[in-house]
């Protein structure tokens, strides 16, 4: 299966499909993490390379819930609606699959609700943090190991020039449940 992981610079996610021997190749601004299969550039110059999955993690920086004290601004100078159509362009983009994920975000009111919220302790990380899933042809992510001592350490991370790195990453046992949930032999 080929598949493409949207804005991810961690690799993380590209690593697990490729530890179920898929061909995966994460694509972002900044350069990987994680050796690997990486283009490093604008998803619009890859996305049309006949992809069987899409993970995309578009940024969430005009979008989150958590920043609408500076909504008003950026709907003024544009920002929130680049980011909008960003979103859009990848959920409607002709890929059989598609997962997009963000946090609570405004599009759950202007495209749709997501299919699923999911949170980094169904997947063995003891953390909270709710990151919505909006599918296209898959199926809801199943929780894979339920632990309990729930913290909100992304949320509590101190200031610092690379929080918002450390606060986009994908936890690795969410990675390991969509490699796992999603791999099809078409």
């Amino acid at each position: 299966m080929k598949v493409l992981i949207a804005c991810e610079f961690s690799g993380i996610v590209r690593g697990a499909f490729t530890k179920m021997g898929h061909y995966a190749v994460s694509c972002d601004f900044l350069p990987t993490e994680i050796p690997g299969n990486h283009y490093q550039g604008d998803v619009r110059g890859i996305i049309d390379n006949n992809w069987d999955l899409m993970i995309a993690h578009p940024p969430c920086t005009h979008l989150a819930c958590s920043g609408a004290r500076w909504f008003k601004e950026k709907q003024e100078d544009g920002r929130q609606q680049k980011a909008i159509d960003f979103f859009m362009m990848l959920i409607n983009t002709d890929i059989p699959r598609i997962c997009v994920e963000n946090p609570i975000s405004i599009m759950s009111t202007i495209y749709r609700k997501p299919n699923q919220i999911i949170q980094p302790w169904q997947f063995g990380h003891g953390e909270t943090k709710k990151t919505c899933l909006w599918l296209k042809n898959l199926p809801k992510l199943k929780p894979t190991n339920i632990v309990s001592g729930r913290e909100q350490r992304i949320w509590k991370m101190p200031k610092s020039k690379d929080r918002w790195k450390e606060r986009s990453k994908t936890y690795l046992g969410i990675a390991k449940g969509m490699s796992e949930q999603w791999s099809f032999n078409d």
